[in-house]
């Protein structure tokens, strides 16, 4: 009886080690699973106002948007609406979920962000009380796509207007037009537009 029962114990104590240690090794490895799970997610690539880069392009022809390379309003009201179709969480973000639909892959050296975002919150406020003709709204996304750092024309035209150096000049702006504000893009191009209307823009009128 006394062996029997030195048997029954020693082999609950091996069970019990056995399955602490099986349990610590499940415990642990779904530890290391999950923060890399996490750790992935936090990492991964997303493209969103301000974006610059090839990946912006690829998405915006899956779009069919204009194919800029400058994630704009526009390119961010088309990925709301690609996702409601796809049932996704509309805030015109393309993270991994709306990358995979949309059949696209950002890498990071596809992409940059904020290249285009207001400098300021004064900027940000001051464009606000710009007010565009929808014209003129029109000749922009025509142009540019919307993107007031666009450079075309082998860098003759620059801007969200696509300004020659020129008729920048001769609407009172100095520099460079793609390094100005976007507010005073909006306000020259306003003035330009008031002086002779959409002949500066024969192609996007």
């Amino acid at each position: 009886m006394t062996a029997r029962l030195r048997l029954r114990t020693a082999t609950f104590a091996a069970c019990a080690l056995l399955c602490a240690g099986s349990g610590a090794a499940l415990a642990a490895a779904s530890e290391d699973s999950g923060g890399s799970t996490q750790s992935a997610s936090q990492d991964a690539p997303t493209l969103k106002l301000g974006s610059t880069g090839s990946a912006v392009k690829a998405v915006q022809r899956r779009l069919l948007v204009p194919t800029t390379g400058y994630f704009g309003s526009k390119t961010a009201a088309a990925v709301k609406r690609f996702q409601r179709s796809r049932g996704l969480k509309a805030d015109g973000i393309v993270g991994p979920a709306t990358a995979k639909a949309l059949g696209v892959r950002i890498t990071r050296s596809s992409y940059a962000t904020g290249g285009a975002a207001p400098s300021s919150a004064n900027e940000s406020n001051e464009r606000s009380r710009v007010r565009l003709p929808a014209v003129l709204k029109r000749i922009a996304q025509c142009e540019s796509g919307g993107n007031p750092r666009a450079i075309g024309g082998g860098g003759a035209y620059r801007g969200k207007y696509q300004f020659s150096y020129a008729t920048w000049a001769a609407v009172g702006g100095s520099g460079d037009p793609a390094a100005a504000p976007e507010s005073v893009q909006d306000r020259l191009a306003l003035k330009l537009y008031r002086k002779r209307g959409t002949a500066p823009w024969p192609n996007c009128a």
